[in-house]
Formats: C-alpha cells, sequence, structure tokens
C-alpha cells in the first residue's frame, strides 16, 4: 500500500513494495521515511539515488529519513534523525 509520494517517489507500507517497485526500475536496496508517525520503505538504497532517475514532482512531507540496503540477507544500517514535524532533509 503506498502511504504517500515523496519528490514523485511511492512510499509504501511494506519493505517488499518498496524493493519490488525498486526493482522493476533497475534499483537495489531500500530506504525509510517516516510519514505521519509510521515508517515507509521507498525504493533505492538511497533517496538521492531514487529520485536521481524517477523524480517527477517536489511534495513538501515531512520526514525522516534512514538508509536499509537490501542484498538477501536483511541488514541494516544507519538510523532516522530529527522529528517528522519538521520536515528536515534527506
Amino acid at each position: 500500500m503506498i502511504l504517500t509520494i515523496i519528490d514523485g517517489i511511492p512510499l509504501f507500507s511494506s519493505l517488499e513494495e518498496a524493493l519490488q517497485w525498486g526493482a522493476d526500475r533497475g534499483l537495489i536496496g531500500s530506504h525509510t521515511h517516516t510519514f505521519n508517525g509510521q515508517v515507509g520503505y521507498m525504493g533505492g538504497a538511497t533517496h538521492n539515488n531514487a529520485t536521481t532517475q524517477f523524480s517527477s514532482s517536489v511534495t513538501t512531507t515531512p520526514r525522516t529519513s534512514s538508509v536499509r540496503v537490501s542484498s538477501g540477507g536483511g541488514s541494516s544500517s544507519g538510523g532516522s534523525s530529527g522529528s517528522s514535524g519538521s520536515g528536515g532533509g534527506y
């Protein structure tokens, strides 16, 4: 299920959806954003990676983000920073 659209890219409620969306577009891995207090998943190892290739519009959705690169083992790195209401950076 799509939670919202950030910078023209869908934010999904499940990791599997995000990975499939990314794989369909030649991206690997995923990263997260927080939307309305819920963690969502976006295809592409970084937000910049996802938006560089597929940006179609800019939105002003408040978010925080962290990076999750999936290579079969499901390991993650990073963490979230800022607060969901701050409109923080990528």
